[in-house]
């Protein structure tokens, strides 16, 4: 489930609570998506995940609440509440919730 969300502008907010679980599923809500790039929150039940794809393009995943395991190249590694990890363009990389977790994705493109 994506929706693009009404994200305050010149306001600050908290990330974790701008976005809610939901049972069984992936939450999404593009809080910026432009032509360089995008940022977006995700919230995943447990036993949820994205399959192994790639990016052209280096993106920054920041953990918000829980644990995500998080594979890059085929190594899978435990990123935490308050971990940033950085996934390096044109590897491989998945996500899976072992239990549920909510993250920041910020991805942006280069030539």
């Amino acid at each position: 489930m994506s929706e693009q969300s009404h994200t305050p502008k010149g306001k600050p907010f908290n990330l974790e609570n701008h976005i809610e679980y939901a049972a069984g599923s992936v939450v999404s809500k593009t809080l910026i998506k432009k032509e360089i790039g995008t940022i977006t929150l995700f919230a995943f039940d447990r036993g949820q995940g994205l399959s192994e794809h790639t990016a052209p393009f280096d993106a920054v995943v920041h953990i918000l609440d829980g644990t995500a395991e998080i594979t890059i190249g085929g190594k899978p590694q435990i990123v935490n509440a308050g971990e940033m990890l950085i996934m390096p363009a044109n590897v491989s990389h998945a996500l899976q919730a072992k239990q549920r977790f909510k993250m920041l994705l910020v991805m942006i493109r280069s030539d």
